[in-house]
């Protein structure tokens, strides 16, 4: 494997570890409505669990507080809340048989912190995940330059470039969370 093969899947790979996490994040509660917070609900509507996405639009009501759900099939309604309630979000979904609302209660301090630690948690086992990338990525370029497809300086300059990008994602890693976190902390 060339030098550039090399950098090229290392930074495919950090990047996958960076995408996980910003997914991950969007399902976190701040104190307003977010359509994304119901992106892992699945339904079991006309036989099989379908994404509530393909059910339905999803969009916030105008004050910011309540998640609105338009079934594109008015026959999934029930589906939809029952899928909603045995989602383990912890909302109660109220139908008024053309739509599907769920209220977002504000977040209390103590809800806020936990929130915050969670995140914390979340970019760790990305960091993680990109620094584990960075030792495969490191192996290998040692590994080529014992079976003579890099010499010693080709190797020590992937190193140096693996080590730059460790950096650079565990960086952007660090900038999502402390966004969400403000997020999650304002009021």
């Amino acid at each position: 494997m060339s030098a550039d093969d090399i950098l090229l899947d290392v930074e495919e790979r950090m990047e996958k570890a960076a995408a996980v996490l910003k997914q991950a994040l969007v399902g976190v509660r701040t104190g307003r409505a977010n359509p994304g917070l119901v992106d892992s609900v699945r339904v079991t509507a006309y036989g099989s669990p379908t994404p509530l996405k393909q059910l339905a639009s999803v969009g916030v009501s105008p004050e910011g507080n309540q998640i609105v759900i338009r079934p594109f099939d008015p026959g999934t309604l029930k589906d939809i809340e029952k899928g909603i309630l045995a989602s383990d979000l912890g909302f109660t979904p109220l139908n008024d048989g053309r739509v599907v609302r769920i209220n977002v209660p504000p977040l209390s301090t103590e809800t806020r912190r936990k929130l915050v630690a969670r995140i914390k948690e979340l970019t760790e086992e990305a960091k993680v995940a990109i620094r584990n990338v960075r030792r495969d990525g490191n192996k290998l370029a040692d590994q080529e330059q014992k079976d003579k497809v890099l010499t010693e300086d080709e190797r020590d300059q992937v190193k140096e470039q693996i080590q730059e990008l460790t950096k650079s994602y565990e960086n952007q890693v660090s900038e999502l969370a402390s966004h969400k976190e403000a997020e999650v902390m304002e009021n």
